[in-house]
């Protein structure tokens, strides 16, 4: 992180449950972030279909355009922090852009596209800081960082546990508006809960700039916030106007370029902030996990499309004695469920491994994740092949899918957050973990288009055949090569 190499780290004494006081403050942060998130995303492919009248697959596809860019635009917001804003203001300018976007989308489908690009712009800002944050509050080998990481986690995934039960009734039951109005609530809500406990966070995430002097915001660091945050939510509205103005084929030509200056831009960053050979072996393993990283969140992110819409037409969902029909959006609450259930219990897994010679290297625990993405696909695809002409199948297969993809999901996702703060070179801890979430972005948009290409190139495989076969190879491949992936990492643990 950026202001740790200009002036001593600094975080106030006292511990909750063996972990800084400040993990609680991220940790609510998070879950309200989280919360505007998911509710946002358990009702936006049924809003598409229901509303705005699209079909499937044109539904599917915003769908991956939105969440890929979402994970995208994180490398841009680490960058900005890294040597602009710091990570503090940062996370305050995404969480107001994303309120902002979240309220837009609320008032009704006109302002669809804007309110969906503050929540690409925004999410950008946020969501890599707030890692970074999370990780320098441990030092580099502390053995606590990861079960840190995964208490972090369950922050996550406890705001998307209601997020769909809250959201989603209110927008199924009453209107879209409300549904998209109490997430927006929500990000609110993480933003005071952030600011009013910052003082647990010492001096982390100021930018480079701000010399030993502060632990709190300034009225010079509010209008920085104010300014980033309506220049950037009025770029977003013309780039938006502009865009929906152009041809097919001259946005086309525009993404080629903005990838290739984005490649470009990340490479020279990275170029020019490590040194040596142990950093650069390091930032080698980062970029070999996060290939690996693209093929499970392209399968684990069936979860908002393929599997919400198995759930809305091929699961039975009606339970007869209590003569109720659960509601589509509340499969999405299973996964966290499972997550706030079995973390605790991989937390202390990890500690106590640690303790011994039998601890799992990072790259292992992510061939496990693989692995256990895989025997999920395996059961999903039992239950697809049930659920054919009009049958109905049982709401337990989902919730088996849940579970295999839960666990899988517990041994790479917190893990990796963790892996980017301790091989990341310390100036550009913030890029990097946005090179991390880009890799999710690719990963976001292959999982929204992966039913249509199969349809088009191989129309005779199974979606979740495919996804069980590369979640399972990816696995085994990552396992052949993790001795070596271990060496490179030059004795981080």
């Amino acid at each position: 992180m950026s202001n740790v190499s200009t002036f001593e780290k600094k975080i106030p004494s006292g511990e909750l449950f063996g972990h800084p006081r400040g993990l609680f403050t991220l940790f609510f942060t998070e879950m309200w972030e989280r919360f505007a998130y998911y509710g946002m995303r358990a009702l936006l492919v049924l809003y598409l279909v229901s509303a705005v009248g699209l079909d499937r697959a044109g539904a599917l596809e915003i769908y991956a355009i939105f969440t890929g860019l979402v994970y995208l635009t994180p490398l841009a917001g680490g960058a900005i922090a890294d040597k602009i804003l710091g990570q503090r203001k940062a996370i305050i300018v995404g969480g107001l852009l994303m309120a902002l976007g979240l309220f837009a989308i609320a008032s009704g489908e006109a302002l669809l596209n804007v309110g969906l690009g503050l929540l690409i712009v925004g999410n950008g800002f946020f969501k890599p800081n707030i890692s970074t944050i999370v990780g320098a509050l441990y030092e580099q080998n502390d053995p606590r960082k990861d079960g840190g990481f995964t208490i972090f986690y369950m922050g996550i995934n406890l705001g998307a546990l209601f997020s769909p039960l809250v959201c989603g009734t209110l927008g199924e039951k009453i209107s879209w508006g409300w549904g998209f109005g109490a997430a927006g609530i929500g990000m609110v809500a993480g933003l005071i809960i952030f600011l009013f406990n910052s003082k647990s966070l010492g001096n982390l995430g100021f930018p480079p700039s701000s010399g030993d002097r502060q632990f709190s915001l300034t009225t010079k660091d509010w209008s920085h916030i104010l300014i980033w945050a309506a220049a950037t939510a009025a770029v977003t509205y013309g780039v938006i106007i502009l865009w929906s103005s152009l041809g097919e084929e001259v946005t086309g030509y525009i993404k080629m370029i903005g990838a290739v200056l984005g490649v470009i831009a990340l490479v020279f960053i990275i170029a020019n902030n490590t040194k040596g050979g142990d950093e650069w072996s390091r930032v080698g393993v980062i970029f070999i996990l996060a290939f690996f990283n693209i093929f499970f969140w392209a399968g684990f992110e069936q979860a908002g499309g393929t599997f919400n819409l198995f759930a809305d037409g091929r699961t039975d969902r009606v339970i007869g004695f209590l003569n109720w029909e659960i509601p589509t959006t509340y499969f999405q609450s299973i996964n966290p469920v499972f997550i706030l259930a079995l973390a605790p219990a991989f937390d202390m897994l990890w500690q106590n491994l640690a303790k011994t010679k039998f601890n799992p290297s990072t790259p292992v625990k992510f061939a496990f994740g693989l692995i256990l993405l895989g025997v999920g696909f395996f059961v999903m695809n039992i239950a697809d092949s049930r659920a054919v002409d009009g049958n109905l199948v049982s709401p337990l297969w989902l919730v088996t899918v849940y579970l295999f993809h839960t666990m899988g999901e517990l041994c790479l996702s917190p893990i990796g957050l963790s892996m980017i703060t301790k091989l990341s070179p310390t100036k550009i801890t913030a890029v990097m973990m946005g090179l991390w979430f880009g890799s999710i972005a690719l990963a976001q948009y292959m999982a929204g288009i992966l039913e249509s290409l199969l349809h088009n190139y191989l129309p005779d495989t199974p979606l979740f055949l495919f996804l069980t076969m590369t979640s399972v190879t990816g696995g085994v491949l990552l396992l052949l090569i993790s001795p070596l992936l271990s060496k490179m990492m030059r004795g981080i643990h």
